[in-house]
């Protein structure tokens, strides 16, 4: 695979079961990388865990430094989700309550309901979705 159609993180192992491996990895935001970082304090890190699949052929250790691979349509995929048609979803019914004549009131009110019933769908099917997004680690 290319470099462009995979997303990498580098991450440790800090578990190993039969079931699953846990691997740790360091999200920074997108200025973590300057060189001014440290004098406006925008720039942050937190330490995520990632759960793949043991494969039996695979032979990790705790503490092993290993990158972690996602296929980029799948990133794009997790984009639309969580940004793009939520926003769609709430742009359509606050237009369409205001074209429909109600109050601003009102059609901010559906407009996060109906954003949150959104969400509530993409939390039903978390396991659905769970099985679809399937991390890879490469040594």
């Amino acid at each position: 695979m290319s470099s462009v159609s995979e997303i990498s993180h580098r991450g440790r192992i800090i578990s190993v079961t039969p079931e699953v491996t846990t691997v740790q990895i360091v999200s920074e935001s997108a200025c973590a990388a300057c060189h001014a970082k440290g004098m406006c304090s925008l720039g942050d890190a937190s330490l995520k865990e990632i759960e793949l699949p043991t494969r039996g052929w695979d032979n990790y250790q705790v503490g092993d430094e290993v990158s972690v691979v996602l296929r980029a349509s799948m990133g794009h995929k997790a984009v639309w989700l969580a940004y793009v048609i939520p926003l769609v979803v709430m742009v359509a019914a606050l237009l369409g309550t205001l074209a429909a004549g109600g109050s601003e009131l009102l059609a901010g009110g559906l407009a996060i309901g109906a954003v949150a019933l959104w969400f509530g769908v993409v939390w039903l099917l978390r396991d659905r979705l769970r099985n679809e997004y399937i991390f890879n680690i490469k040594a």
